[in-house]
């Protein structure tokens, strides 16, 4: 944990925990534009909200709890906008595959991100955490949740995980008489 009288320096903070920041915003967004956004928007409250930064908790859960916050409400608001308007070029935009999706991403890494997008924000949140391997208390203490129910949350979404990747993959191999 970071001491109450030692604040950290906020721009060393940001340089150490960008992986912070460009996981949420991966995992909230699947446009790289819009990725941008948020992380913008995710420095800027952190920005607001470092004054108020007590070392109670450590930096990088503070971090979390912010850019969390502010990738719920930013994937809130884009859904709203996104079911009011959907215009015919965005559409056709949308079917066109990105230039780094093929060459500068792993596919299962893509996979994971695509499993993860359709899970409800607090789900999302919480693999997002549990998949940078913090601890469950940290989890807890960023989500505001108990231990316990952390525990929980994470079997649901791994069992939900077997029957969406495992189950057809097998499924897959045995159509094609693969092992």
């Amino acid at each position: 944990m970071e001491s109450a009288q030692a604040k950290p320096d906020f721009v060393e903070c940001l340089d150490r925990h960008r992986g912070i920041l460009f996981g949420v915003a991966r995992a909230y967004c699947r446009d790289v534009s819009q990725r941008e956004d948020l992380v913008s928007e995710t420095i800027a409250q952190l920005w607001r909200a470092y004054p108020r930064y007590d070392g109670r908790a450590s930096i990088a859960t503070w971090i979390y709890r912010i850019a969390l916050n502010v990738a719920i409400s930013f994937y809130r608001t884009e859904q709203r906008r996104k079911s009011r308007v959907v215009s015919a070029e965005a559409s056709l935009v949308e079917s066109i595959p990105s230039p780094e999706t093929n060459s500068e991403r792993d596919d299962r890494l893509d996979l994971v991100y695509e499993i993860v997008e359709r899970l409800d924000p607090l789900d999302r949140a919480l693999m997002l955490l549990y998949l940078d391997d913090n601890p469950y208390a940290t989890i807890a203490d960023v989500l505001g949740i108990s231990v316990t129910n952390v525990a929980t949350k994470i079997g649901r979404v791994k069992e939900r995980l077997k029957r969406e990747i495992v189950a057809p993959l097998a499924n897959e191999r045995q159509t094609h008489g693969t092992r």
